[in-house]
């Protein structure tokens, strides 16, 4: 039955008792009694509250549909409003569902194709830093060392100055290439590639600690590729934001087969604070992968960031759709 139907059925079916009253043993004088209002006032409240409550029953499944609508987000598949009742509600439930269901595979191919890019181009941009601005910062090392050897004392010290300048800044241009394309990844694999990310974030005020249980089922390069940039994000995060003072990463394998990534610092946690892009890049991340990503505050503080890796299928991604970092300054 129609939502029309249905509607005017409930509005005769009160207009009906209406006039049934009239023909029971109910009646109005000129001028109208007092005894006589009162009755006509308390049929007409009760006439009103069931055709409120009759019209409440009949559209409380758009109210639902209408509260799915309000809460969809693409970032978090698999939410779908209950397919309930008959007619153009559910056919309206139903179309919603596969609407949803369509545009998480667009947007899912959509993002996988603008990180694939923004991988390339993180990928030539290391390699430019490398080739390019890498080797001219070592030629003027080496230019600075020969003025150096050849200048009178007083000019040396500043010669010397200038090559620690330059030595730092070489460094400095190799860690952003290597955080711009992690080729320990490719060369050694996920464990040493923590382990050397891990490395990288340690400082005075910050410790990071990997912990990696043996016999972890195997990952493909996609996937690999995203759990590597969902830990770098996350450590990111943890050392620009939260004033944490240990980070913790774990790698384990999940009860039911797949493998978690764990990464928990004990900084003032995420608070009020919005999703920002980092959040939002490491979902999509985990989108093209068909992980779960879970973020939230960890059991004893702190904030937790949690990637549930489903066991390896026929149908995994290949490495050309894998992700970017975007290594941002938001979370």
């Amino acid at each position: 039955m129609s939502l029309y139907w249905r509607i005017f059925l409930l509005n005769a079916a009160v207009l009906v008792l209406s006039v049934a009253l009239l023909f029971g043993p109910v009646t109005v004088s000129t001028p109208v009694l007092f005894g006589e209002a009162i009755v006509l006032v308390c049929g007409l409240v009760v006439m009103l509250v069931l055709n409120a409550v009759l019209l409440r029953v009949g559209l409380a499944p758009l109210g639902r549909l209408n509260r799915a609508m309000a809460t969809a987000d693409l970032l978090k598949p698999g939410e779908r409003p209950r397919v309930s009742g008959q007619g153009e509600i559910a056919r309206l439930t139903g179309t919603f569902n596969a609407m949803l269901d369509r545009l998480e595979a667009e947007r899912t191919a959509s993002s996988g194709r603008v990180l694939t890019a923004l991988e390339a181009e993180r990928k030539r941009i290391a390699q430019e830093l490398h080739d390019e601005i890498g080797q001219t910062l070592t030629a003027v090392l080496l230019q600075l060392k020969h003025a150096a050897d050849q200048a009178p004392p007083p000019v040396r010290e500043d010669l010397h100055q200038a090559q620690e300048t330059t030595r730092a800044s070489l460094e400095e241009i190799r860690r952003i290439a290597r955080r711009l394309r992690p080729g320990v990844l490719e060369e050694l694999g996920l464990h040493s590639a923590l382990r050397s990310l891990a490395s990288e974030f340690t400082a005075h005020r910050l410790a990071v600690a990997v912990h990696i249980v043996p016999g972890l089922p195997g990952l493909d390069p996609a996937t690999e590729l995203v759990v590597y940039r969902v830990a770098q994000e996350a450590l990111t995060n943890s050392a620009r934001h939260s004033g944490a003072h240990r980070v913790e990463v774990h790698l384990r394998p999940l009860p039911g087969g797949g493998t978690c990534l764990l990464v928990h610092d004990d900084g003032r946690g995420l608070g009020a604070a919005p999703e920002g892009a980092g959040i939002s890049g490491m979902r999509e991340r985990a989108l093209l992968i068909g992980a779960e990503l879970l973020i939230g505050s960890g059991a004893h503080g702190g904030t937790e960031v949690r990637l549930n890796i489903a066991p390896a299928t026929p149908t995994a991604p290949a490495p050309a759709s894998t992700p970017a970092s975007t290594s941002g300054n938001e979370r």
